[in-house]
């Protein structure tokens, strides 16, 4: 296969702040431009309907799902790509591509056929107004059962940045993004389609993305080679899909928890998740980015240069990371009023964003180290440690926390990041000793991929 671009060119570079440089801002913007569009999305359903605004939450968990299944069975194509690319294996990385394109074709159609099935009585657990059940369950059949843009699109997307092709991706994401919003008030207004509009021009935009990256298509391996292939893929992917998973369930956890003290509490995390995307693109970002490169380096034994991938990549997330920590701690009431005049709202949101904002650089080494055990084969490491941080920690600590006050929740974030941040470490720094105590001359030798 003849990529875009010449991924050893790119990855083969000793200056990792070059490579960071080169393969980051693409993606980072593209997840800039996806944050955007979430905020922007639900103002328009917003000025539709407070119903509509109900419907959107209530179907953002499975739109999660969608996303840690789409994402996480793209990131085990990446990483498989990656490895046999360096070992000079184009053939296998393109059998391996071919994989992950029908495993997003039936991921969606078994996906579409069961939320079709379960739509309407999952909604009735979360909503209770008539026309908040209509539009949900209107706007849940869209997505899902159209969801096939976003499978396509994850899959395609990290085959070309297995191959160091960081640009097309991005325009391909902004490009459906960009139709979402310009569609959103045509249909929705317009067009006078409500809610389902919004539903449509969701779809639409991930059709346009999809298209974009359809130049990855590649040619299945026969059916006994595809088993392997597709073993291989969710054993390197399994870890993303779980994460993203784990995420759909503590939020709805924390917000049982906080439902208890008030909905101005729930509706505090809520408008907490919606602005810390900002400022945690760069780490995003660079997790996308370092899972092929690490997965690279490592397969060519080059252990000092992955070590010296994690190093620039944590002072990088970190430099950034400042700036949400001094967001949080100097202006909550101001990022808390682009959203609520709540007082409630606003005096609770205030202490919240303060303590939260304690976690935020812990929380670079929690959520870099998983990402950099899952690029080099060590998944059971990778998942432990994000169950570690998401439900052995921050849900119990969250709920014991509560049982002193309200406010006491919130120190859950940056005990629980202090915590797992530390176990992977440990793991991390008793793995790179193992690293140092091979040969220099081993580690440059080519190995084997499987």
């Amino acid at each position: 296969m003849k990529t875009e671009t010449n991924y050893a060119e790119v990855f083969d570079n000793a200056n990792i702040w070059q490579i960071l440089f080169k393969i980051a801002p693409p993606v980072m913007l593209a997840l800039l431009i996806q944050a955007l569009y979430n905020i922007v999305d639900s103002f328009f359903v917003g000025k539709y309907s407070g119903d509509g605004l109900t419907a959107l939450s209530v179907i953002f968990p499975i739109q999660l799902v969608i996303t840690a299944i789409a994402v996480g069975t793209g990131v085990g194509v990446n990483t498989l790509m990656a490895k046999y690319y360096a070992g000079r294996k184009d053939k296998e990385a393109d059998a391996t591509a071919g994989t992950g394109m029908v495993l997003s074709v039936v991921s969606w159609a078994v996906f579409a056929v069961v939320s079709a099935l379960i739509m309407k009585p999952y909604v009735c657990t979360s909503a209770k107004a008539a026309g908040a059940i209509e539009d949900a369950v209107s706007y849940g059949n869209i997505v899902c059962i159209g969801s096939i843009g976003i499978f396509l699109e994850s899959n395609w997307s990290k085959v070309h940045q297995a191959g160091g092709n960081m640009k097309l991706p991005m325009i391909a994401q902004i490009a459906g993004a960009v139709t979402n919003i310009i569609l959103d008030p045509l249909l929705i207004f317009t067009c006078k389609m409500g809610v389902a509009g919004a539903a449509y021009a969701t779809v639409a935009g991930q059709i346009v993305a999809a298209v974009i990256t359809s130049s990855a298509i590649r040619k299945p391996p026969v059916w006994r080679e595809f088993k392997g292939y597709a073993a291989k893929i969710y054993r390197l992917g399994y870890p993303s899909i779980l994460m993203q998973m784990l995420y759909t369930v503590y939020i709805v956890a924390l917000n049982i928890i906080l439902a208890g003290f008030s909905d101005e509490a729930v509706t505090v995390l809520g408008l907490y998740y919606k602005l810390q995307t900002f400022f945690f693109i760069p780490l995003m970002g660079l997790q996308t980015c370092i899972v092929p490169l690490l997965s690279y380096t490592y397969t060519r034994k080059d252990y000092e240069k992955c070590h010296g991938i994690m190093k620039d990549a944590i002072l990088f997330s970190m430099t950034f990371m400042l700036i949400g920590v001094a967001c949080f701690e100097g202006i909550p009431v101001q990022l808390l009023r682009l959203f609520s005049h709540n007082e409630i709202v606003l005096t609770e949101g205030k202490v919240a964003f303060r303590l939260i904002g304690l976690s935020f650089l812990p929380a670079v080494i929690s959520l870099i180290l998983p990402v950099y055990f899952q690029a080099v084969g060590m998944a059971v490491k990778s998942v432990m440690l994000s169950l570690t941080r998401q439900i052995f920690c921050l849900i119990p600590f969250f709920y014991l926390f509560s049982l002193i006050g309200l406010s006491y929740t919130w120190l859950a974030f940056p005990v629980s990041e202090v915590i797992a941040g530390s176990i992977g470490l440990y793991l991390y720094i008793r793995e790179y000793k193992k690293q140092k105590k091979v040969p220099k001359e081993i580690q440059k030798e080519m190995p084997a991929t499987d």
